[in-house]
Formats: C-alpha cells, structure tokens, sequence
C-alpha cells in the first residue's frame, strides 16, 4: 500500500471514529439526568477515548499525505478543509480536558464531519506546489492561521448549545428565526455534498474555453449543469446546457453553479426534514443543549476566543504579511483574501471589546462567536472559491 492510500484509509478511519464519538458524547448527555454520575462519565470517557482515536488516525492521514507529496498538505481545498476539520476536532479534545463536559465534543465532532464531507467533494489528487507557494512560510502561515481558526471556533459550538438551550423556541421572535436560518445553512453544506455526488455519479461534465481576469484563455470543465458562465466563454461539449448569464472575470462562475446548486440542494433537504418531522430544526436539536451550563458554556467561548485571536492574529496576519513582503514585495495589497483575514480580526477584536469594557456576557456573546464562525466559513469559501484573487489557488 503506498502513501496516498495509506492517507485516504486514515482519514476514512478518523470519520468513522468521529461518528462513533458523537453516538458515544450523546449517550453521556442523554444519559442519567445527574450530569456527574458514573453512567455519563463512563460515555463520557468513551467517547474521548475514540475520539482521541480519531484524531491521531486523523494525524497520521496529515503527516502520510505530507510525506507522499513533499509539502504540508494545506495548498488546496481538499487539504486545507480536512486539516481545519483536524484542528476543530484537537481544539474540542482540549476544551474537554479543561472543562470536562461532553457537550463540546457532541457538538464540534458533527460539525467536523460536515467539514470533511465537503472536503471530500474537492479533487483529492497531490499536484505539484505552484511557484507561489513554494516557501517554508505555507506550512507556517497557513497551519498557525487554521489552528487560530479552529479555538476560534470552539466559542460558535459553545455559542450555538448556549443559544439553544436559552432561547424559547415555541414563541416567535428574532432569535428563533436566526438560529433556525443556522441550521439551515448546515443543511444548504449536506446539499452541496448530496448534489455533488449525485452529479458525479451521473458523470455530468461539460468543458468550456473562457478568458480570464488575466485576458488569457483558459478552460474549465464543469460536474453540474452551468448556471452561471465564465467570462467570454465558449462551450466545448454538445449537447449541455447553456449558462443562463455570463460572470465577469472577477467571478469564477463555475463555483457559484456549485453554490447555488447547492442552495437549491439544500432548500429542498431542509423542506423535507420539517415536512417529516413536522418541527423546526432547531427544535430538533435543542434537547441536547437542554442539560449545558450556561455559564460554563459562557466561560469556555470566552477563553477560547482570547486563546484563539492572538494566535490567529500571529498566522493570518503577521506570518501572511511576511511571506506577501516575500512573495510579491509588499506587506499587504487589498486582495480580497487579506480584505477578509482583516474583517475576521477585526471583528473578534471588536468581540473582546465589548466582552470586556461593556459586559457583553451569554447571549450576545454567544451570537458574536456564531457571526464570528460564519465569517470564518465566508472566508474559506466565497473569498477562497468565488471572487477571483492572489489566493484562488486556495
């Protein structure tokens, strides 16, 4: 078995464990209603254990695809976004260790899950590294900015179970609708994972020549139907359907067909889970935030985002302002992957701010982690997927 498969059957493996340590963190909270008793710990300690599991098959899937391909395996999306999905899980295994409550491995672990399906709906080929980001600085500035993500992250999960268990689902109010819309963008992920496959199993694929924001010609083959057309371009395969508009060059239209694919997707499957269950979403999931301590959760979204920022501040900013001097002779440049590391900043700034100068304690800290999050997955996916730049090769 060579390294490239060894790495495939690692991260398979860190899945399934993943799965199983959810299954096992849930019986710890839906087990005895007394949080402390011995029947929860033992699910609780079951479910660290395989996790643990996971995460070192996760590990060993990251350092085998290093050693296949020469580099750290963050230069694409499929690696970066199974890398993310590893530092959410490690980030989550340290806050059960500080804090010892199951509640942020139920909740991180199914999120990790749904990042890794999307990874898995990227081409998972090794390339050789482009001139750009052949450097040391890749493994430097990409791993510290996604670990300083991931802690980051850990204050949504927490945000999300203190949200859950504090708002009152059977009475209308704007909270309700915003933490249902948060589910369903969840949903809209699994539609992009359930329309990917379903494409890619009907082998749909449609090639068309268009020049890009270079005014160079290039091509671009397309696995879903093309909703929207690159600049300029020309179809390739008979018999396909035409885009319905053309996208200047600044826009890669192939990956808003996915979006919005996606959506539609996703609309769909978020329709048909309320026309079965009759029930919102996120009334669905609130018996599992039921048992949280409010001021626990509280307490962990707060550390983790003063955990979280300075090491985000020192990856995705100081460590990428070096390499772009390195790089391209200047320090920053307004590419829309900089515009958007600097809204992340400053947003979690403004987050410590009022957390510590205007008491913004439980739910209006809980909801700025969740926006924080959301800016997060903006980040990786419109700016690195939609709008052309210096990091499209992302």
């Amino acid at each position: 078995m060579n390294l490239v498969d060894l790495s495939g059957n690692l991260l398979f493996t860190a899945f399934i464990a993943y799965l199983a340590g959810t299954i096992l963190f849930g019986g710890a909270v839906k087990g005895s209603k007394n949080e402390a008793s011995a029947s929860n710990k033992r699910w609780g300690k079951l479910g660290i254990t395989v996790t643990i599991i996971g995460f070192l098959a996760h590990l060993g899937y990251f350092i085998t695809r290093w050693m296949a391909s020469g580099h750290a395996p963050v230069s694409n999306m499929f690696e970066f976004t199974t890398a993310f999905g590893m530092l959410l899980v490690g980030a989550a295994i340290l806050f059960y260790f500080l804090y010892k409550t199951p509640l942020v491995g139920l909740f991180a672990l199914p999120i990790a899950l749904v990042i890794l399906g999307y990874a898995a709906m990227f081409p998972r080929d090794i390339q050789p590294l482009i001139p750009a980001l052949q450097s040391h600085w890749l493994t430097i500035h990409v791993i510290t900015a996604a670990l300083g993500e991931a802690i980051l992250a850990i204050s949504a999960v927490v945000g999300l179970i203190y949200l859950l268990k504090n708002i009152d689902l059977t009475k209308k109010s704007k909270e309700r609708k915003w933490l249902e819309f948060i589910m369903y963008t969840l949903v809209v992920v699994l539609g992009f994972i359930v329309i990917t496959v379903g494409f890619r199993a009907a082998g749909y694929e449609a090639a068309f020549d268009y020049v890009d924001k270079n005014d160079m010609q290039a091509e671009v083959v397309y696995h879903m139907p093309p909703l929207f057309g690159m600049n300029e371009y020309n179809a390739k395969t008979e018999g396909t359907m035409d885009p319905l508009a053309e996208m200047p060059p600044i826009i890669n239209a192939k990956t808003l067909t996915t979006f919005t694919w996606s959506v539609i997707a996703g609309t769909i499957l978020y329709f048909l889970i309320r026309l079965i269950t009759r029930r919102r979403i996120a009334e669905l999931v609130k018996p599992l935030a039921v048992k949280a301590n409010s001021q626990l959760m509280d307490e962990i979204g707060y550390r983790s985002v003063l955990i979280g920022f300075p090491v985000f501040t020192l990856g995705a900013l100081i460590f990428a302002m070096i390499w772009a001097h390195e790089a391209w002779s200047r320090f920053w440049g307004w590419d829309p992957k900089e515009v958007w590391a600097l809204i992340t900043w400053l947003f979690y700034a403004a987050y410590l701010h009022l957390r510590l100068s205007r008491g913004w304690e439980g739910r209006k800290s809980a909801w700025l982690a969740v926006i924080g999050f959301a800016i997060i997955m903006f980040n990786l996916v419109a700016v690195n997927l939609v709008i052309a730049g210096l990091h499209s090769y992302a």
